[in-house]
């Protein structure tokens, strides 16, 4: 089980950035990232705790409000635990950056090799109409699936375990990519820490 997203005080917190504001770039700009973390997600966090006081899910970790609640409460916790996902992901660019283990064992095996995996999944996300996210997920025999989904949803309402995402929202490549939805997935793979990958493979 992956670990629980509990408020503190009754309120959620806006998860911090493990890396400094420039660590990423230039696969996404120290711009982008201010505004995407502290902005975008920033917003999530204030909406969802305006709307916890009398909803039922006081208290709760945010992945039961995720898979239990609706609508507005539904959206905004969506999107804090898919950005918090997404930021945990990344660390400084490198070069043949690549997975390794038994994290790199289920993807040959699920998809026949890293490189397949990696055309899959760019295509799901450059194809995915509108906002959203696509992932790569655990299902319960271990085996990993990409899924697209829409807006805030997550593959955790699915039964999956997500392990990697890329953010297709416009807000989390605009500024540096503009339309450029797939230059900009291209970007990210440099950025993976595919040791947190592996971690929540074996969570």
């Amino acid at each position: 089980m992956m670990e629980k997203t509990m408020p503190i005080d009754g309120l959620f917190q806006l998860q911090p950035l493990p890396y400094a504001p420039d660590a990423l770039a230039p696969a996404i700009s120290t711009e982008t990232l201010g505004f995407h973390h502290g902005k975008h997600l920033l917003t999530y966090v204030n909406n969802l705790n305006a709307l916890l006081p009398g909803s039922g899910f006081e208290g709760k970790p945010l992945e039961q409000i995720v898979c239990e609640s609706e609508g507005a409460m539904r959206n905004n916790a969506g999107q804090i635990l898919n950005h918090n996902l997404y930021f945990a992901q990344f660390r400084a660019p490198r070069q043949e950056n690549r997975p390794t283990g038994r994290l790199a064992e289920a993807i040959d095996a699920a998809f026949g090799s890293f490189d397949a995996f990696k055309d899959t999944f760019a295509k799901q996300g450059a194809g995915l109409f509108g906002s959203g996210w696509v992932w790569l997920s655990a299902n319960e025999d271990g085996g990993l699936v990409i899924t697209q989904e829409a807006n805030a949803a997550n593959p955790m309402q699915r039964g999956l375990r997500p392990l990697l995402t890329f953010d297709v929202w416009e807000h989390a490549y605009y500024l540096d990519y503009q339309n450029r939805r797939a230059d900009h997935l291209a970007a990210l793979w440099s950025l993976i820490d595919w040791d947190t990958v592996a971690q929540r493979l074996e969570a």
